[in-house]
């Protein structure tokens, strides 16, 4: 294999990623985009068909009044994000959810529940003055993905299917991308996509953990990419755990797995290895406090209990009644059957589980980057959510600035021409990608569980200096370990130990990245708890950590957050309102 076999191929919208934020992009992109316009969609698996808005349980957070509001919705974001949130996105993203909810039923055709008079329902959600979450059953994200899917499918875009993205290749100044480098995971072939306008929505991944909800393909490729091509990421530190993810064992995938957060708005009960009820002991509205409060609520009480047959806790949902249970989250009964547990009328061990990335790339409200041509949105995007996310909020934000993003591209992409690709970010970018082809052959998976041993012990739940820097040493153990393992280059068409091995590298490069953020804010915010700081260091005086690669090398520097539409002490009311309301 040599640089001059990589295909070169020229379109003039490339899409990464076929989750909420890629699908929408697309579609919005053919709307809006002159008649002609290539555009190109493509997706490390088959469209529809992996990602992790698929993967969505619980539903979409949306104000459709019944004494709700977009300000209230934006209220709680702040507050759930513990004012670290880029205020204008959360704005925008509570006021366009109205906007796309009604664009997924009436354009899309997605069937939501509704109530006995027509209106759509809406459950409780963990952190919300409101029952604002629109749902499909316990099944929501599938809903969504198989509607758009049919959309997209129809539209005529060009399908790059088993498609990965390995790197962004710039401009030879660097101030613009000129494209993107992929392997044909088919062929094992390397392509060189140039394009316009380029939208990075390859979702998060936080899989380097020892428990974690994405699949194991979802490994946070677009995040490391951004941070190779030198763009800043914000709020890198804040990996949000899940509270109740299933815990049936090591021989299964299905560890990990999110019990959705319904279960707790409906009046499930978290009980510890005593039999007892706990999670009043840490916060006042008990589980139905922010996932945050929640996981470390139940991390405590796994510190606590020195009984290796049960490590985690268990949620209890038989007091609502087993057929009602049963009729309200089939597919969660479903799942938990299959692992061996009762959900509807017994206990099911659960764990705090790696779930969701509130960081990402330095955006824009039109999801616009620092490099002329990258735009991102979805997961891949920081801001939106701070330090900590509302359930519900994340498939809205991967709908909502997926579509803003496909507009955007579509008004600006006439302006914009195609840009020579730097040859030697390029020749680099192919030389890091065969490095396992050049060495002997040797197992990854090893390194992997040792990644995600490192991870959950020493920056996960909870965190001190000491650890997190035991982390970076074994971060980097891992890291130089990786670099000596090869795989077997004899075919590369569906060379899954290939594939793995850049997964791993990802994962390491993030990896450090976190611990390195971590170590930084000496605070504690939302899903970043620091047991030796334990305070939140001031709300009046928020700032966000921002992650840049300089000389190899990675540099954590703090901004302050701008308060441009509420400040401490304030809130946002309704037009019309005349009292300012003090906010707890």
């Amino acid at each position: 294999m040599k640089l001059s076999d990589i295909e070169r191929h020229d379109t003039d919208i490339l899409i990464l990623g076929s989750g909420g934020a890629g699908l929408f992009a697309a579609l919005h992109a053919k709307q809006t985009a002159p008649e002609g316009t290539r555009i190109a969609l493509a997706v490390k698996g088959l469209i529809g068909k992996c990602g992790c808005t698929r993967m969505v349980q619980g539903g979409y957070n949306v104000a459709l009044g019944g004494g709700d509001t977009v300000e209230r919705h934006f209220m709680d974001t702040i507050n759930g994000g513990k004012w670290l949130p880029d205020q204008d996105m959360a704005w925008r993203l509570c006021e366009q959810a109205v906007v796309r909810v009604r664009e997924l039923e009436n354009e899309v055709g997605c069937f939501f529940d509704r109530n006995a008079d027509g209106s759509l329902h809406q459950k409780a959600f963990a952190g919300q003055t409101a029952d604002r979450t629109v749902h499909k059953g316990d099944l929501t994200g599938i809903e969504i993905i198989n509607r758009l899917m049919e959309k997209v499918l129809a539209s005529g875009v060009e399908k790059l299917q088993e498609h990965r993205a390995v790197g962004l290749i710039p401009t030879r100044d660097g101030s613009a991308l000129a494209g993107v480098l992929m392997i044909d995971m088919r062929t094992g072939r390397f392509r060189l996509v140039r394009a316009k306008c380029v939208m990075m929505g390859t979702g998060g991944g936080p899989t380097m953990y020892r428990y974690h909800t994405p699949s194991g393909d979802k490994t946070m490729d677009g995040l490391a990419m951004a941070l190779r091509a030198g763009l800043r990421l914000r709020d890198m530190e804040m990996v949000q755990f899940h509270p109740t993810g299933l815990l049936a064992g090591d021989h299964t995938r299905m560890t990990g797995t999110v019990l959705e957060e319904g279960l707790r708005g409906a009046g499930g009960q978290l009980i510890n290895h005593e039999g007892q009820r706990f999670m009043f002991d840490y916060d006042p509205k008990g589980e139905r406090a922010t996932r945050d409060v929640v996981s470390r609520g139940i991390y405590a009480e796994m510190r606590k209990n020195n009984d290796p047959a049960q490590e985690g806790v268990f949620i209890s949902m038989s007091h609502l009644g087993p057929e009602w249970v049963a009729e309200k989250f089939k597919g969660m009964v479903r799942r938990c059957a299959d692992s061996g547990f009762d959900l509807a009328a017994g206990k099911v061990e659960v764990v705090p589980t790696a779930h969701y990335f509130m960081g990402g790339v330095v955006v824009d409200v039109d999801t616009r980057t620092a490099m002329e041509g990258l735009y991102v949105a979805g997961e891949d995007a920081g801001g939106a959510h701070g330090s900590n996310r509302l359930g519900g909020n994340g498939v809205a934000n991967s709908t909502v600035y997926g579509g803003i993003a496909g507009d955007v591209m579509g008004r600006e992409v006439a302006s914009m021409s195609l840009r020579d690709p730097d040859e030697e970010v390029l020749s680099a970018e192919y030389e890091r990608a065969i490095h396992p082809l050049t060495r002997a052959p040797d197992q990854v998976l090893p390194l992997r569980k040792q990644l995600q041993e490192v991870m959950w012990k020493e920056v996960g739940v909870m965190r001190t200096a000491t650890g997190m820097k035991r982390g970076l040493e074994g971060i980097a153990q891992v890291s130089d370990a990786l670099m000596e393992v090869g795989v077997d280059a004899g075919n590369l068409a569906f060379n899954l130990t290939w594939h793995d091995w850049l997964n791993m590298r990802s994962l390491c490069d993030i990896s450090e990245v976190i611990a390195r953020t971590a170590l930084a804010r000496e605070n504690s915010r939302g899903a970043h708890y620091r047991e030796d700081f334990p305070k939140d260091g001031g709300i009046e005086n928020s700032d966000f950590t921002v992650a840049k690669m300089k000389s190899g090398n990675v540099e954590v520097t703090r901004e302050p957050v701008a308060f441009t539409i509420v400040r401490p002490g304030e809130t946002v009311l309704p037009e019309g309102e005349p009292e300012t309301l003090v906010v707890a």
